[in-house]
């Protein structure tokens, strides 16, 4: 008893870290636009921006839910309450279908989503009687035993079945023209049972729930059967909800209900600064302009800001915003780069748009229903000194433009990024990246092929490289240069649609430059090797502070390789992990913390990683473990924040006695909490010593487990 008194009086010694566990994952999804209420009691579903919340009204809690926890997908379709059975049913995209209680507890009926089956399985409407959920789709109607959690029926009609409604003894089915009804005691699987019906049916007043949505008034009502009202207007869209008596009392039970969130599900461009989230909707996608409509939404840990995003006329369209960068010495000062030029954001509003009239930017001619100056900017960045570098696509004789913090511009152009006797620029110039070596890369992979570009701005040269050749003297078939990074050690990474490129740090500006794919040894007992992700399209890429590149693919979600370029530490897809989408669009890290924020076609989500930047020397204050201390309940990793590269870590008892060692990635080390031999070790007191990659020793600091 005194072993464990003495512990708990560790705890208020210790510094308590509140910090997300490593392995863990996150979702941030939008819950801004009101399609469907669900009534359930004491409890609201909300089916909004294709996610789910849920609103108590006794307690007043609000939930969100993810693939994360506890759904089994993303990008909802339809919910329903069954009352019977309570149990929510939620319909996704992809016609997967979940059952939700109000205990977060999920039913997964894969079913209909793996049915293999020739008709069209778009699903239309559901309704509910008892127990079953009759789902109307384009080709009949299937009967889902919501209590028993299976489909228990499908009835192939067909015709398109818009609803379906249980009345009496009869099943009312609506198509386009008409309705069909059967006797439920028949046969309903048998096509001829079902006959044309003169009967009226309001298929407007189901189950006994009443919904409107009126235009003129923007609002989405939903009626129970207890005189409750649900509402949302659709210009603030949040939940709104009250009681009405038989005097015509009413009392608000919900108000302006809506979970803190991103505005939409779209960062298609992202920047992390001073652990500050920005993003932007992303703009073009190998060769298709996704035509997103843009918002900047700042996540700053705990909360979103989004800006000012409320332009309507066409010469200030904010559509398809490709980049977003923020000035180092001044955070508040955002910029996007989109089809309509530049937008540049002061503490959240528009602060002044540069175009042709106003900028050496220039614009090019596009007929799209109405006439408009579209004027290319697919990539942005600011230097160190918060000069804005801008690649300015398709316009004339303006490839490269520097704008200087009194706003003043000045032109880097070079003919080398013409490609039409005209002096057209090329139309597609993107991901600019500034490396270690103040050189400038950027792509080009539309009309003029496909290009890589350097540019150095002490000599204003420009340098053209037309061909993909690799280490074995092969060349590739690069169609699409989707992005372009540094690593640790200087080298770059372009991402293509062949796989990742690697050029070294010893081969960059060389004339004929000559890329590095590098070689995954098979281990089968033969000496053969494959390139690393050979044919993958990779999206993206992001560097952590080990120095491991997290890679994005287009269709197999995202791979994480070791810093030696060849370990595949992690594959992750929607099928073995929390991931929202094997489509993956963009990869940006906290340094600070490891977070990867990873950007999908359904969402963002993070997954917090094990490494951090590397610190530049070990102290004292710097150096912490978290959890700590580690409580009975705990399962999952100890980490260890504040330690140089390659650090060496060595974890013994109070009196000396080695449980566990190894080396940092980049300035963090985990530790599972097990000993040599593997297993859990005892309560007590744990000493971490640390000695920098050169033996220099480091700092200790101490972690305390109770079991």
């Amino acid at each position: 008893m005194k072993k464990i008194t003495s512990l708990f009086v560790l705890f208020f010694i210790l510094n308590t870290i509140n910090a997300v566990p490593i392995g863990q994952w996150n979702a941030f999804l939008a819950y801004r636009n009101i399609t469907d209420i669900e009534p359930a009691g004491n409890t609201i579903y909300v089916l909004s921006s294709n996610n789910l919340f849920s609103y108590n009204v006794n307690d007043h809690s609000i939930n969100t839910y993810s693939k994360v926890f506890p759904l089994s997908d993303t990008g909802i379709r339809n919910i329903a309450w069954c009352n019977s059975a309570n149990r929510l049913i939620i319909i996704y995209d992809n016609y997967n279908i979940d059952l939700l209680d109000n205990n977060q507890h999920v039913i997964n009926v894969s079913g209909y989503m793996k049915a293999s089956i020739s008709q069209d399985k778009q699903i239309n409407n559901i309704n509910i009687s008892g127990n079953n959920a009759y789902i109307s789709t384009n080709f009949g109607i299937i009967n889902l035993n919501v209590k028993k959690g299976e489909i228990t029926d499908t009835y192939i009609l067909n015709k398109k079945i818009e609803r379906s409604i249980i009345k009496g003894n009869y099943i009312y089915a609506k198509t386009a023209d008409n309705q069909l009804k059967a006797n439920i005691h028949d046969n309903l699987l048998d096509p001829a049972i079902w006959t044309y019906s003169s009967d009226y049916v309001d298929y407007f007043n189901t189950n006994d729930i009443f919904y409107e949505y009126t235009d003129e008034y923007e609002h989405y009502y939903t009626y129970d059967n207890h005189n409750k009202c649900y509402w949302s207007n659709q210009k603030d869209n949040k939940l709104m909800a009250y009681t009405q008596d038989q005097d015509g009392k009413i009392t608000i039970i919900a108000k302006d209900i809506c979970p803190d969130s991103p505005k939409t599900n779209f960062f298609g461009a992202m920047k992390i600064l001073n652990g500050k989230l920005y993003a932007t909707c992303g703009g073009w996608s190998q060769m298709v302009d996704l035509n997103r409509q843009a918002t900047i939404q700042v996540y700053d840990g705990n909360t979103w800001q989004i800006y000012q995003d409320d332009f309507s006329t066409p010469n200030q369209m904010f559509v398809s915003m490709r980049s977003i960068d923020v000035d180092p010495n001044n955070p508040q000062r955002v910029v996007v780069g989109g089809r309509s030029g530049i937008n540049e954001f002061r503490n959240g509003q528009l602060y002044k748009r540069y175009s042709y009239d106003n900028s050496l930017l220039t614009h090019v001619n596009v007929i799209d229903n109405n006439f408009y100056n579209y004027v290319w900017v697919h990539s942005l960045m600011f230097d160190n000194n918060s000069h804005l570098w801008v690649l300015n696509s398709y316009g004339k004789e303006s490839a490269i433009l520097e704008m200087l913090p009194d706003e003043t511009w000045v032109s880097h152009h070079n003919e080398q990024l013409e490609w039409d006797d005209n002096k057209t620029v090329y139309p597609h110039l993107a991901n600019l990246m500034l490396d270690s070596r103040q050189l400038f890369w950027f792509g080009e992979d539309f009309m003029g092929g496909t290009l890589m570009f350097c540019y150095n701005p002490k000599t204003e040269q420009v340098d053209k490289y037309s061909e993909f050749i690799n280490q074995d003297d092969k060349s590739l078939d690069v169609k699409y240069i989707n992005d372009i990074k540094e690593d640790l050690e200087g080298n770059l990474w372009i991402c293509t649609d062949c796989g990742p490129l690697m050029l070294t740090a010893e081969n960059i500006r060389n004339s004929n430059i000559i890329y590095t794919q590098p070689k995954v040894p098979r281990n089968d007992g033969t000496n053969y090797a494959d390139y690393l992700l050979n044919n993958v399209d990779i999206k993206c890429v992001a560097v952590d502070g080990a120095n491991r590149k997290w890679f994005g693919s287009k269709t197999n979600g995202i791979y994480l390789i070791g810093n030696d370029n060849i370990e595949t530490i992690h594959h992750f897809t929607t099928e073995n992990s929390q991931l929202l989408s094997d489509n993956i669009e963009a990869i940006c890290i906290n340094h600070n913390t490891g977070e990867v924020f990873i950007a999908t076609d359904h969402g963002l989500c993070s997954f917090m990683g094990d490494a951090t930047s590397q610190a530049e020397t070990m102290e004292r204050d710097n150096v912490y473990a978290y959890p700590n201390p580690v409580e009975p309940n705990f399962s999952g990793f100890v980490t260890i924040r504040g330690l140089t590269a390659n650090a060496d870590v060595k974890i013994t008892t109070a009196n000396g006695v080695l449980v566990h060692q190894g080396r940092s990635s980049g300035g963090t080390y985990s530790w599972n909490t097990n000993d040599l031999n593997g297993r859990p070790v005892a309560s007590g007191v744990y000493m971490v010593h640390t000695a920098t990659g050169e033996g220099k020793k480091g700092v200790v600091c101490r972690i305390a487990i109770v079991r």
